[in-house]
């Protein structure tokens, strides 16, 4: 792993102009832009081995059923990018399009940090990898076998947002920024709830498959869904409802102008529509790789980057920035409705989830009826407060709603009970 990426590290150093064409095109028209993207990408490429390594640790720690480790590391990181942002005033001189660099530095700061803290973690479990001169081994081997397809499926999501890229830097300036804001805050349900089921899911599956406990695998996806619907569900129906509120509450301050937010919150929605797939894919990809079919997760992919770039291509003209989000979406909803159909077919899907799920989704539809009115009928309020306090008026109140219905429906997962009453 190390000697691979440091190859890819230097190779990227000296060719970066060349990457940063292929992948911002549209770079080429503003020469300050390129350039400072050149610039930053050749200070942060070094992230790449040092995040590879993190990430490899992260996994020998899941193995060991210490999941507190990779959900701190991406904390770390987090910090050092405030830090790095936050420091960007305090330079005397004036960066100019390098504003960037203090972030770019926090960036190295934080691959260190978490190398050091996972370093740290497996070392008390006493399960910190030596390191050695690879060779290859029977078990090496069939890993390599499962680690190529399933890497390359993997990668679906990354692809798709590379594509978002190169097309949007052709478009007017401005629209790289609006489809980053938005996926950022789009990213948060899916990274706290899909995400972490996922991860948590994967061992617990690749027991009950090498056990063939048929029951206790169905069981555990149905209870995955249940509670990633529980959160998701409201969690998608408030993105696309107060998108613009969002958007404005959280960035519009200095150079984020109003016109900004209405762009951004466009692409929120768009982004909004396909989560749920995002998180159905999230939840049931450990479902194969459980299974060994990493194969299949790969295939599903390779259709999804085809079902995007077609998208983007034929949306783009018509709605701008907006189209690749929606073409984002779109892939995303089919990937996972085709892994449900295959799970459904092997018998490792049941509906246990369905009648839960309707209970869920009548809770949403109260809480969207409640916020649809405020938003339309309350802006009278808004003049009085600042964008954010209005925000997070409309965050709790919409959530104590939905918390509310929840309980009058009883769409509240059980096992979510189990630990309130704990």
């Amino acid at each position: 792993l190390i000697l691979a990426l440091f190859g890819i590290v230097i190779l990227a150093e000296i060719f970066m102009p060349q990457i940063l064409m292929v992948l911002a095109p549209g770079f080429v028209a503003t020469p300050d832009r390129l350039a400072a993207a050149i610039d930053l990408g050749r200070v942060t490429m070094p992230y790449l081995p040092m995040i590879s390594v993190v990430a490899l640790w992260i996994a020998i720690a899941n193995a060991h059923d210490r999941f507190m480790a990779g959900a701190a590391a991406p904390i770390v990181a987090n910090l050092c990018f405030i830090a790095g942002a936050i420091s960007i005033p305090l330079f005397a001189v004036d960066l100019g399009v390098f504003q960037a660099l203090p972030i770019a530095i926090g960036l190295l700061l934080a691959g260190l940090l978490q190398l050091a803290f996972l370093f740290f973690v497996l070392r008390r479990l006493s399960a910190l990898p030596k390191l050695q001169w690879p060779h290859i081994s029977s078990a090496g081997r069939a890993m390599w076998r499962n680690f190529i397809p399933s890497a390359l499926g993997a990668c679906g999501m990354q692809l798709n947002l590379l594509v978002d890229l190169i097309l949007a830097s052709l478009l007017p300036v401005g629209a790289i920024s609006w489809l980053y804001y938005a996926d950022r805050v789009a990213q948060l349900p899916l990274g706290i709830v899909g995400i972490a089921i996922g991860t948590a899911l994967l061992p617990r599956l690749s027991t009950a498959e090498a056990e063939k406990q048929r029951a206790c695998f169905i069981k555990a996806l149905d209870e995955a869904i249940i509670f990633a619907g529980f959160f998701v569900v409201p969690a998608i129906i408030s993105l696309i409802i107060l998108a613009g509120p969002i958007i404005e509450g959280l960035f519009v301050y200095g150079a984020f102008t109003t016109d900004d937010s209405v762009m951004a919150a466009m692409a929120l929605s768009a982004y909004a529509v396909g989560l749920p797939g995002f998180v159905l894919v999230k939840i049931l990809q450990p479902a194969f790789y459980a299974a060994g079919q990493p194969g299949t997760v790969l295939k599903i992919s390779i259709m999804t980057i085809v079902i995007n770039i077609t998208g983007s291509l034929i949306l783009m003209p018509l709605f701008g920035h907006v189209g690749l989000a929606l073409a984002t979406s779109l892939s995303g909803l089919i990937a996972g409705a085709v892994m449900a159909v295959l799970l459904s077919r092997r018998r490792r899907l049941g509906g246990g989830c369905i009648v839960m799920m309707g209970r869920i989704f009548l809770a949403t539809m109260i809480m969207a009826i409640v916020l649809f009115v405020l938003v339309n009928f309350g802006s009278g309020l808004r003049h009085f407060m600042p964008a954010a306090l209005w925000l997070a008026g409309q965050v709790i109140f919409g959530g104590s709603v939905f918390l509310a219905a929840a309980v009058f429906f009883k769409a509240i997962p059980a096992g979510l009970v189990r630990r309130w009453r704990h």
